[in-house]
């Protein structure tokens, strides 16, 4: 999964704080820098790498719409504003989507999942990705997941050698594995290469874990192995 690095920029201090946590609560997203200031972004732009930044428009020192004409389309943009008559014009640049303030996480989400399209997947390529968990970001290689098990509004994600309880749901994370992964039951997702054996209604893995297969996932998961 592609870490989407994120800047954020408001002349309000409240907004800036409330956007900067809105961001380390998306798995695909990475705050890298945020200020009050946008000829500091500019600064920062010049000198660090960057993927897509959450913009006020409007902002005494530099206007939302400037400082995407300076910048140019080098990086993508989410525009925030208490104005919804600024929408129009802030399309006619690189711009993902628009949030009109108050902005509730749950529309946040939205804006997170659009942005994510824009930008390429390159599971293929990775080996691991990142996930918060206990408040910290921790490193988890693909190759060391065993399962994945949904927990209510968690999910467990077990490796070789440790285990990690994430806020998030199993459809999402399903979305973020790549393709030796399969959903083999409601509550599982398990990695194809840890596979020992298998019979009618069980999948036994190398580490002895010992796996439901649901009737729903049953005949896309022999599919699977087959091919």
């Amino acid at each position: 999964m592609k870490r989407i690095k994120c800047i954020v920029v408001d002349d309000e201090p409240l907004a800036v704080s409330l956007l900067g946590s809105y961001v380390e609560k998306i798995p695909f997203f990475e705050l890298v820098f945020s200020t009050e200031n946008p000829i500091e972004a500019l600064e920062y732009i010049q000198k660090n790498e960057a993927d897509l930044i959450f913009l006020d428009i409007q902002m005494p020192e530099l206007t939302g719409i400037n400082f995407m004409k300076i910048v140019g389309d080098q990086l993508k943009y989410i525009l925030t504003t208490a104005y919804s008559e600024y929408a129009l014009e802030g399309y006619e640049h690189n711009v993902i989507d628009y949030l009109l303030k108050p902005i509730s996480f749950s529309r946040f989400e939205k804006s997170a999942l659009k942005a994510q399209e824009r930008f390429p997947n390159e599971d293929s390529k990775n080996s691991h990705f990142f996930i918060k968990s206990s408040g910290q970001q921790h490193r988890i290689n693909f190759d060391d997941i065993l399962y994945v098990e949904s927990i209510k509004d968690y999910v467990n994600i077990k490796t070789e050698n440790q285990e990690f309880i994430v806020l998030e749901t199993l459809k999402s994370l399903e979305n973020q594995l790549p393709e030796n992964f399969a959903r083999v039951h409601k509550s599982f997702i398990l990695n194809l290469e840890k596979i020992e054996k298998i019979d009618i209604k069980n999948v036994f893995l190398n580490s002895g874990k010992e796996i439901p297969i649901g009737e729903t996932y049953k005949s896309d998961f022999l599919l699977r192995l087959k091919k």
